[in-house]
């Protein structure tokens, strides 16, 4: 007889076998939590440690605001993914084909749109895999950028390989615990520097203003920091193989099956609401850094430069030793990033083509099978697109824009998933709802205002 507390084989497919009763104890749901922070270790590097501090070191204070609202704004659209895949059991591209509008060969229109904005992500991660081996040369320089490029590349493939959802998770929260402490260490020292930055200037950027010239590049982060539109999605298998669905059980009219999906639901807010709060904390330390210290010396991360650009950041503040810490613990920030969106594109590429009938996504065998091959092809794409372009930095905010393009569509699918799709015995209260359409209003907004800028 299979243990009660075993995770469940395969959990994609529910079955009243895999039915658990939800925690009610704080520590009980705290030993339950890991999707949100396997988000955290995507976003530390992309969003936090290049966007956010190039922002900072472009704008300073003033668009403080931005990168804090990014945060807080798009968590109730990442709750409302959680929910429908606990109370439904569907993964992303199942539930992004039921929703309403034009079909081109039986795939919906938002399916279509997510694979187009694809070519340009890979730019993103292209961008931090190049962040990984420009790192690594700095500290080694007996081996070529294009050498740790390959490096990185066939070390991220390997872990993802064979990488199943417990190891992604305990990987990801020992990469960013450390880089974390190590940041919020550097602030605090900050301020004992001719670089301390006042209560007054951090309520100038809270005021909400936007210079013109800075409007592109917020826009960028906005997409990227905090979770992104893709981190939305991904969220969605997360809570999957995690069991949160699984242990809610195939949905059913009893009260049983209500109160069990509410429990694992209240689980699932403890997951993402901690999350947020973790990397809102390493946002503003980052944003900060680059504010106070960047700003003030006009350095702007760029090119193979950027890693030396932003560990001034930390030998200012902490002093020349710091330089070598910064250095090992960028690359450990970077390469969680790389580990954690290889570990999630594998997964949604191969629901992806589930949808689109190459194969069955929801057989075990041929879903890792689909996995392990994807584990290789992504690192490679990625690789290749940033030895030709070499521009880490640019890579990157141009993935933040096109992420700030796919959270319309993501904003569209959570109003769905919240009004059509939600059983009514799990539907929120009011004030939840009213933090749900203030996050809708600023996320189109913000979508819609850096599409008309770039176009």
């Amino acid at each position: 007889m299979k243990p009660k507390n075993r995770r469940p084989e395969n959990p994609y497919v529910l079955t009243e076998e895999s039915v658990k009763t939800p925690p009610t104890s704080f520590w009980g749901t705290l030993s339950h939590l890991g999707p949100g922070f396997i988000l955290s270790a995507a976003i530390v590097g992309s969003g936090e440690l290049i966007a956010t501090t190039t922002l900072g070191a472009r704008a300073g204070f003033v668009t403080f605001w931005v990168v804090l609202l990014s945060c807080l704004v798009k968590v109730t659209i990442q709750l409302e993914f959680g929910k429908h895949a606990i109370s439904t059991g569907e993964t992303v591209m199942s539930a992004f084909n039921k929703l309403p509008g034009w079909k081109f060969r039986e795939i919906s229109w938002s399916i279509w749109a997510w694979l187009f904005i694809q070519f340009f992500k890979l730019l993103q991660v292209g961008g931090i895999i190049g962040g990984v081996a420009i790192t690594l040369n700095i500290v080694f320089p007996s081996l070529s950028v294009t050498i740790w490029t390959l490096v990185a590349t066939v070390t991220a493939a390997l872990l993802v390989y064979r990488g199943y959802y417990p190891f992604v998770e305990r990987f990801s929260l020992v990469m960013i615990a450390f880089f974390t402490l190590f940041t919020f260490l550097s602030v605090y020292f900050l301020q004992y520097t001719s670089y301390a930055f006042t209560w007054e200037e951090m309520a100038m950027g809270l005021e909400f203003n936007l210079p013109a010239a800075m409007a592109g590049v917020a826009i960028a982060a906005f997409g990227i920091t905090g979770v992104g539109g893709d981190e939305i999605m991904y969220y969605n298998y997360w809570c999957l193989e995690k069991g949160y669905a699984a242990y809610t059980g195939p949905a059913a009219e009893t009260e049983e099956w209500r109160q069990r999906a509410k429990g694992w639901i209240r689980v699932m807010y403890w997951d993402a609401i901690l999350s947020m709060i973790v990397y809102t904390l390493v946002t503003a330390a980052f944003y900060l850094l680059g504010a106070a210290v960047l700003h003030a010396q006009n350095q702007i991360p760029q090119g193979y430069e950027m890693i030396e650009t932003l560990s001034g950041m930390y030998t200012e503040t902490m002093g020349s030793g710091a330089r070598n810490v910064f250095l090992l613990c960028a690359g450990v920030v970077l390469f969680s990033t790389l580990f954690s969106a290889l570990a999630s594109w594998t997964r949604i590429f191969a629901d992806a083509f589930g949808q689109l009938g190459l194969v069955d996504f929801y057989d075990n065998r041929q879903r890792k099978k689909t996995i392990a091959i994807l584990a290789w092809v992504f690192p490679v794409l990625w690789a290749l697109s940033f030895l030709f372009l070499q521009l880490p930095v640019t890579m990157v905010i141009v993935g933040g824009f096109f992420t700030s393009v796919l959270l319309l569509v993501v904003v569209f699918a959570a109003v769905h998933f919240r009004y059509v799709r939600l059983d009514a015995n799990l539907r929120p209260g009011k004030l939840y709802d009213v933090a749900f359409w203030l996050s809708v209003s600023g996320i189109v907004v913000a979508g819609i205002y850096g599409i008309t800028r770039f176009f």
